[in-house]
């Protein structure tokens, strides 16, 4: 059986740059796979790489067997694929509400409607208040999004990622600037999703990566320097030396 995503030999060069060289892996589906990596090891380029933000110098991307290597962000987000960023990316100026509303339409085909229809459409409205009392945000529907504090702006974020029903979701730093207890929540969610959703995920907590992660990858200027399960990588003295601090490395900075 061919795996969900497939990558091989992909790189991205920017102008003598080599950001993301001759990466390969694969997922398989419903597996929860973890990135980790030191700040500009390439990560959320290999990102924008999958999700069609960046077009690639080499290599391919093979998403349920089709090759998706040129296809636009929209293509790929029809086809299954939903990312978080690293940065929330929402409608500060909007409510809640107005915001899942946005972002429900977004995923349905066809043309944006009128306003006034599209405020009105009994069906979406529905869906919104499924999706907002799934990650416990109704009770703040009609707070605007800006006003959230952040670790709730974070849950809305990834609830907006699976509104279109993702086979293969992409999370960038989902616990980037949260308390433990909010991290602890998010760790919580992405365990509670169903294998139908596949993850792939960029994480800087390692108790988040561990918590969820069943495989974890180490990417270090843009290559794979090496990969395993969660106890091979505890154990993996590459990780240590590059990322998790060893004494060597954290001598080496003063």
């Amino acid at each position: 059986m061919a795996a969900l995503l497939e990558v091989s030999g992909l790189s991205v060069h920017f102008g003598g740059l080599a950001a993301v060289k001759d990466v390969s892996f694969t997922i398989e589906e419903g597996e929860r796979l973890g990135m980790i990596g030191p700040n500009g090891a390439g990560k959320t380029t290999l990102f924008n790489l999958l999700t069609g933000q960046l077009k690639p110098s080499g290599g391919h991307v093979v998403f349920k067997g089709q090759d998706i290597t040129h296809k636009p962000v929209y293509v790929r987000t029809q086809l299954g694929i939903a990312r978080s960023f690293q940065i929330t990316s929402l409608f500060p100026n909007e409510t809640v509400l107005t915001s899942a509303l946005i972002a429900l339409q977004g995923t349905r085909g066809g043309r944006y409607r009128v306003w006034g229809v599209f405020t009105r459409d009994k069906g979406l409205r529905a869906a919104a208040q499924e999706l907002l009392e799934s990650i416990d945000l109704w009770h703040k529907r009609h707070e605007v999004v800006s006003s959230l504090a952040y670790g709730e702006q974070r849950k809305l974020e990834m609830g907006f990622g699976l509104a279109s029903g993702p086979e293969l979701l992409l999370l960038d730093e989902p616990s980037c600037g949260l308390t433990p207890s909010e991290s602890a929540d998010i760790t919580e969610r992405i365990r509670a999703l169903g294998k139908k959703i596949t993850v792939l995920m960029i994480a800087h907590d390692m108790d988040l990566v561990f918590g969820v992660a069943e495989r974890i990858i180490l990417l270090h200027f843009g290559e794979i320097s090496c990969e395993g399960t969660c106890d091979e990588i505890r154990a993996n003295q590459t990780v240590k030396d590059i990322y998790m601090g060893s004494h060597k490395a954290s001598t080496a900075g003063g």
